[in-house]
């Protein structure tokens, strides 16, 4: 029998207190292990001597990891519930990544390396994948929205791990002691804080499900109703089974296009992640430590941009949102590549980071408009995007070996620009009438 249910009735604020707290302490943890390592891939690229195409197929590695991992994320926390698939999730990550630090002071070993990398990808996909689940039953436990302020707690934590790698990198902090008190803290900060967590709730002497008083009636445009989808329950009815609500929702015209808007704009993000810090110290010849500090930048203005949205988006409307949204990051992408100086580069990831931050929880948004089809909508739409987060970064490397880092990134320019014209599609929808 499954694992997730539907989130508890009767929780006090005692309790929905303290799980709110978990379940930040989950979207912060994951940001900071994400920033620790990618703020020093310049250390680890100089300690294993590796080239621009080199690190591509680095990267790689934790990539297939990740795709695998949110692609069976699914079934995972169905079988195993969102607290123990973040329990294991987060010691996965921790262990990855004092694995990789080892493989590049110690060992000086590439292949250690991937492999910490690979442990990384395998354990964060379907961490996060939990995390939304927990988020989305908390946010319903509360009736309204949160899920804007989680996705800042996830850049928060971005922010807190870029300064933390450029504090380390401008000490010359090994980077094996550097991931490895990171990857403590990630690991005993999460497992603990999941004890806290609720969305699994055993039914055990019933099998009657709950069922709230009256429908949801709040709504946030930055994020839309988000329902806590279960499986088996995707609306009054079940005309189609999961596999084939997944399969007609590839075949939808707007559930494609949300996904082409939300590839530009997710791989803006994922690029800056894995290639901001690289591309300013070979394109404009800063050292390791100005490059984290330049990440920061960037995850800064992230993290504005996604706090700053709900008023934003109740102000206008998603439409003209993700038009500015695109238009600044093309802006901000375009003149970091052709900065003449190094402060303009500087300059720029603050609006590229302000571009790329509502692309991704807005398409998700889009997705559920319609709550009898948002969980087979979404998947469509997150296996575009995240594809595009995860697969476009290591194959920049590879444009990187022949045209160098900063000229690889103009690639994104071309998504970023049909991420423009696709605005309109994220129009709210109303819900669809059931069809057999």
């Amino acid at each position: 029998m499954s694992r997730l249910q539907q989130t508890e009735p009767r929780a006090t604020a005692a309790d929905l207190s303290r799980w709110r707290i978990a379940v930040v302490v989950a979207y912060g943890a994951s940001g900071l292990a994400f920033a620790s390592w990618v703020s020093r891939l310049p250390a680890i690229r100089d300690g294993l001597n590796l080239t621009p195409g080199a690190v591509g197929l680095l990267l790689m590695c934790m990539t297939v990891a990740s795709f695998l991992s949110v692609s069976a994320s699914g079934v995972i926390v169905i079988r195993l519930g969102s607290r123990l698939t973040i329990r294991i999730g987060g010691a996965m990550v921790g262990f990855g990544l004092a694995l990789a630090g080892f493989g590049t002071s110690v060992l000086a070993n590439p292949v250690v390396v991937a492999l910490g990398l690979m442990v990384i990808g395998l354990g964060t996909a379907s961490w996060n994948t939990a995390s939304n689940v927990e988020g989305a039953a908390l946010e319903r436990a509360l009736g309204r929205h949160i899920m804007p302020r989680l996705h800042g707690s996830f850049s928060l934590g971005t922010v807190a791990g870029a300064g933390l790698g450029a504090w380390a990198a401008g000490v010359g902090l090994p980077v094996f002691w550097h991931l490895a008190a990171a990857g403590l803290m990630v690991a005993g900060s999460v497992v603990t804080g999941a004890a806290w967590l609720r969305a699994d709730i055993s039914r055990r002497g019933s099998a009657k499900a709950f069922r709230p008083e009256k429908p949801d009636t709040f709504e946030d445009p930055s994020t839309g109703p988000v329902p806590v989808i279960q499986p088996g329950q995707q609306g009054p009815a079940e005309p189609l089974d999961s596999k084939r609500m997944v399969a007609r929702a590839w075949r939808e015209r707007r559930t494609l296009l949300l996904g082409l808007l939300v590839l530009g704009l997710a791989l803006a993000e994922g690029a800056a992640g894995d290639w901001v810090a690289l591309a300013l110290a070979d394109g404009h010849g800063q050292s390791a430590a100005a490059g984290a500090i330049g990440y920061g930048i960037f995850v800064t203005f992230m993290t504005v941009g996604r706090f700053a949205g709900t008023f934003v988006l109740d102000r206008f409307g998603r439409v003209p949102v993700m038009r500015w949204c695109s238009a600044t990051a093309v802006v901000g992408l375009a003149l970091f590549v052709f900065a003449p100086v190094p402060w303009l580069a500087f300059a720029a990831l603050a609006l590229w980071g302000l571009g790329a931050s509502l692309g991704f929880p807005v398409g998700m948004s889009a997705a559920a408009d319609d709550p009898a089809h948002a969980a087979a909508r979404v998947s469509v739409v997150s296996t575009i995007g995240y594809g595009a987060f995860l697969c476009g970064p290591p194959l920049l490397g590879l444009l990187a070996e022949h045209f160098g880092i900063l000229h690889s990134l103009l690639a994104v320019l071309v998504l970023l620009v049909a991420s423009f014209f696709l605005a309109p599609v994220s129009r709210k929808r109303a819900p669809e009438p059931a069809r057999p």
